[in-house]
């Protein structure tokens, strides 16, 4: 009985890790679909509070994904007049002939 219980403890972690890992690749996806989104609707510009709301992710997580965009594309730290920052980053240039 002890190997079976066993048996079942470690099912049931390997299925909760797998989950996890599921889930947060889920959320990256979704981050990088709605970041790319964003930068096209703002403007370049993207707030934290942007981000987290359109791709429906806690707040800290989003908040990870911006600083790493923001340090790859060198993206401007901004203060709106209402005090609220947000991030300008590189323009988005299309081609002519697209």
């Amino acid at each position: 009985m002890p190997i079976i219980d066993l048996l079942l403890v470690i099912t049931l972690g390997v299925l909760g890790i797998l989950f996890l890992q599921k889930a947060t690749r889920s959320q990256q996806k979704q981050l990088e679909e709605t970041f790319y989104q964003l930068l096209e609707t703002e403007n370049s510009c993207i707030s934290l509070i942007q981000l987290a709301a359109a791709a429906r992710v806690e707040p800290e997580i989003a908040q990870q994904y911006l600083e790493h965009q923001v340090q790859v594309f060198n993206a401007i730290p901004e203060v709106d007049p209402d005090g609220d920052t947000y991030y300008r980053f590189p323009k988005l240039h299309r081609r002519m002939n697209e």
